[in-house]
């Protein structure tokens, strides 16, 4: 179980996450949905401390997270994986070493100074591009890939961190329909094969109703909808995105999965997946 208690961010005088509580079970797959400025964000970075929480908590299986400090807090963020939008790759350094270098956090310092591998890490390294469909990539420069393909990396270099969460914040904003899907496709299988607990945010509610089984939406820094994906009502979408910012929700469709939306009676009637 990860749960925020009154999480808030301020930078300055601005408010990017607002007094947020939510409880997410292990192994569900979330999308955070919102426009942008809206404090998605942020809120993924605070859950493994790339940015520090104002004032609250951040609490998984009894531990407060946001209170770790030296190798207790190198082993959370071991624990909890992070997808960017921009894949973070080393582009100069083949695509094998970059999977691998999702070892570093649980290695010896030298070891991981001299980025000396062994041969059960290569292994791991190689079975999670054939996974994701890229073992014939594993010697060609990072730089020389398709966007598409640079994401898969970036997520079997998660996968090797061998995690407990993901997070992956906007991974497919930078991406064509076609390699978005497979980017979607790939998380939503980690999560179900796995039991990985997912959080990605996400720009448009239509990926997130075809991939996620929750969904929260985000505005102005706070959750305005908490729910299943096929409870999202038109109104409440309205509410996340405003009423001219509705084309921006629907602005980056992914799949023919039909956005019909639920009458308001549905919006209350199943709980909540735990997948």
């Amino acid at each position: 179980m990860l749960a925020f208690k009154g999480v808030t961010k301020r930078f300055g005088g601005k408010t990017a996450v607002d007094d947020i509580s939510l409880e997410i079970p292990k192994g569900q797959m979330v999308g955070v949905i919102g426009r942008s400025g809206a404090g998605k964000s942020t809120l993924l970075r605070m859950i493994n401390r790339l940015a520090e929480t104002t004032d609250g908590s951040i609490v998984v299986e009894g531990v407060d997270v946001t209170q770790l400090k030296g190798a207790a807090l190198r082993s959370w963020q071991a624990d909890c994986a992070m997808i960017f939008q921009q894949f973070n790759l080393v582009p100069r350094l083949d695509v094998l070493t970059n999977v691998m270098l999702g070892r570093l956090n649980r290695r010896s310092t030298a070891a991981s100074l001299f980025k000396i591998f062994s041969d059960e890490e290569r292994a791991l390294a190689i079975a999670a591009l054939e996974r994701l469909g890229l073992a014939e990539t594993a010697l060609q420069r990072a730089g020389t890939l398709s966007g598409g393909q640079q994401q898969r990396v970036a997520i079997a270099r998660a996968l090797m961190q061998q995690p407990r969460v993901i997070l992956a914040d906007e991974p497919i904003a930078s991406l064509d329909p076609r390699n978005a899907q497979i980017v979607m496709e790939s998380l939503r299988d980690i999560n179900r094969r796995e039991g990985i607990t997912v959080i990605t945010n996400l720009h448009t509610l239509d990926t997130a109703r075809a991939y996620c089984t929750r969904i929260v939406g985000m505005a102005a820094g706070r959750v305005v909808f908490d729910g299943p994906a096929h409870a999202l009502t038109e109104a409440a979408a309205r509410e996340i995105y405003g009423a001219n910012g509705m084309e921006e929700a629907f602005s980056e469709a992914i799949t023919s999965t039909s956005l019909r939306f639920p009458t308001p009676a549905a919006h209350a009637a199943p709980a909540l997946a735990t997948a």
